[in-house]
């Protein structure tokens, strides 16, 4: 394992400026069950999946598709449940969100993919690449979730979730927007608007609650990353963690990188839950210098 301390500073901008220049797609297409909303941009001859935390949707990564793209297929979705991709009528535990990857790799004829995900999405990847470490290349893990089960944490994003799911009011939005943050004015206006705009679709509400099962003291314990899944996973891998993140201390990330074969840890400071967001040009410069490793 190395380790590695990295210093940014953040600029905000908007999210389609962010994607402005580069050809893209963004549909519905019906994986494992789900009507599964899909960014594809780029043309590489490898594949870069980017998967969002607990309760998002795939403009987490807007910051960073375009970059990415220059060199990489990316493939960036709403988890089931998530976005617009079709509302949970039942509890979505880890192994429905690792079947749902699996298929989509297979809906896209992708073998072999590298893993980007933050928070529930490197919880994801991390038990993907356990599972099937045949069809992983490199993992990037920031801020995973899965191997940390605080009660205070599970219930502050529980509770922030799901007001801002039964009222998605700006006030109730920003504040689960902001509780993500290091710095708060990196939640901008469009990015409350478009979080609205997703969590005041009818029925959301009630999928809100299936999503936070895994806040769940008996089911996240049962869906929680353990010793042998980190043992299983051979992919070189990157996790980062931040000064500032909210659920858990840096400890955990070094816990992780320490567990695995081929792992390094890199901490990026000035950021919290979403250091692809706020400190967008670092992250990516990391993630690319790690993936042409």
């Amino acid at each position: 394992m190395s380790i590695r301390t990295s210093i940014s500073t953040n600029t905000s901008t908007n999210i389609w400026t962010e994607l402005m220049g580069q050809d893209l797609s963004v549909r519905h297409v019906e994986i494992g069950g789900w009507s599964t909303r899909v960014l594809e941009a780029g043309m590489g001859e490898e594949t870069l999946v980017l998967m969002h935390g607990i309760g998002g949707h795939l403009e987490a990564y807007a910051r960073n598709i375009v970059p990415f793209a220059r060199r990489y297929r990316v493939l960036a979705f709403d988890f089931p449940g998530h976005g617009y991709t079709t509302h949970a009528v039942a509890d979505i535990e880890l192994p429905d969100y690792v079947a749902h990857l699996g298929a989509l790799l297979d809906a896209y004829g992708v073998d072999r993919a590298h893993l980007s995900g933050e928070s529930l999405g490197g919880w994801v990847a991390m038990k993907f690449a356990a599972a099937h470490p045949d069809r992983v290349g490199r993992l990037i893990l920031n801020t995973p979730a899965g191997n940390l089960s605080l009660p205070e944490v599970r219930e502050r994003i529980r509770s922030l979730s799901q007001a801002a799911a039964d009222d998605p009011s700006d006030e109730r939005i920003r504040a689960r927007l902001e509780w993500l943050m290091a710095d708060p004015a990196t939640v901008t206006d469009e990015l409350v608007g478009t979080r609205r705009t997703i969590y005041a679709r009818p029925g959301f509400a009630r999928s809100m609650r299936h999503i936070m099962c895994l806040q769940d003291a008996d089911v996240r314990a049962r869906n929680m990353v353990t010793d042998a899944d980190l043992e299983a996973i051979v992919a070189p891998t990157l996790v980062v963690w931040t000064s500032d993140d909210p659920s858990g201390p840096a400890k955990t990330g070094l816990d992780i990188a320490a567990a695995l074969e081929h792992g390094r840890f890199e901490l990026i400071t000035g950021a919290g839950h979403w250091p692809q967001w706020e400190q967008a040009e670092h992250f990516t410069a990391l993630a690319l210098d790690f993936l042409a490793e």
